[in-house]
């Protein structure tokens, strides 16, 4: 097996990349980023001097980019994480999203066809599905409607259907899974968590927007890794699958775990003006991927997870200027 990773040196990408690489049957792997902000080189050190390991850099919107992966690595599997992510970044400045999430998509895909990949994999979110009550107890199945509410999000969903047109009008072999909110090493410190976790160290305020009501379902990256390689072993072309934990927490209540695990006072707590269409609830029905591939991962040791991640995270966290 011949993997191309996408967007590998990211958060995500590159955990999913470093578990790929303890298989003993992938062949060669190789990570293709463009090392935009988001990236960090550092997440792929443990694995960087691996003889099937490679990294190549290029950008999923250059079709000669694209072109140089497919032909000179010569990968039997797409795995695209490819993208950018913050949603705050997209509310600034959402051409760029439009760019890299859907044009950037098209034409790896376009290579795709061009060289006969067996497989495209798009990495997409649960945010494409907007958001429910939280006091309806609904959940999104893969069959739910698509209504994104950020310009991240209605670009990952476009992304999504671009991708599933693909696989009808051209046969592209292709499956498509949208995950909840992950946590692990190695995150960006623009996100939550490791934000949080800086600002506490440094008792510095640590901003909620609105009242902090608004809930995410929670998954560790590794946890999410492992859900996309059963989907590439197992996963029917055509598929979606979500992958979640059931692991709900406004964000409110996370900041306040963060707080207790680093015996921090709430009073660090600032709320802040709300972000402009701001999801209330996520939630994922991910019994597909549990009944069809036998993956779940339980609530409880997501939790217990999330604590020891966090304290982690505390220990090696240096002092910023956030």
């Amino acid at each position: 097996m011949r993997i191309a990773v996408t967007g590998g040196a990211g958060f995500i990408g590159s955990a999913f990349a470093r578990h790929m690489m303890a298989r003993g049957d992938v062949e060669a792997l190789a990570v293709f980023d463009a090392l935009t902000y988001a990236a960090n080189p550092h997440n792929l050190d443990s694995i960087m001097d691996d003889s099937r390991f490679s990294f190549i850099k290029g950008d999923i919107r250059k079709r000669k980019d694209v072109d140089a992966l497919m032909r000179d690595f010569r990968p039997d599997i797409i795995v695209n994480f490819a993208a950018e992510s913050h949603v705050d970044r997209s509310i600034e400045n959402p051409s760029l999203f439009i760019e890299t999430n859907v044009e950037g998509t098209g034409v790896l895909m376009d290579g795709c066809l061009e060289y006969g990949i067996r497989r495209f994999h798009q990495v997409s979110t649960d945010e494409v599905y907007g958001d429910t009550d939280a006091s309806s107890g609904a959940r999104f199945t893969e069959s739910s409607p698509l209504f994104p509410s950020s310009p991240y999000s209605a670009s990952k969903a476009a992304a999504d259907l671009l991708c599933l047109s693909y696989r009808r009008t051209y046969g592209l072999p292709a499956t498509i899974s949208r995950c909840t909110n992950n946590f692990g090493e190695g995150q960006h410190p623009e996100k939550l968590i490791p934000k949080a976790i800086a600002l506490a160290l440094e008792d510095k305020p640590i901003p909620i927007y609105g009242d902090g009501s608004n809930i995410r379902e929670w998954i560790s990256a590794d946890d999410h890794s492992a859900a996309i390689e059963m989907i590439l072993r197992h996963g029917v072309d055509g598929r979606i699958y979500n992958i979640g934990t059931g692991l709900e927490l406004s964000n409110l209540e996370l900041v306040r775990m963060i707080l207790s695990l680093l015996g921090k006072d709430e009073s660090l707590i600032a709320f802040t003006e709300d972000r402009k269409g701001h999801d209330r609830r996520y939630a994922l029905d991910s019994s597909r991927l549990r009944d069809e591939l036998g993956i779940s991962f339980g609530k409880e040791e997501t939790e217990a997870r999330l604590e020891r991640t966090i304290l982690a995270l505390s220990c090696k966290t240096s002092p910023t200027s956030l």
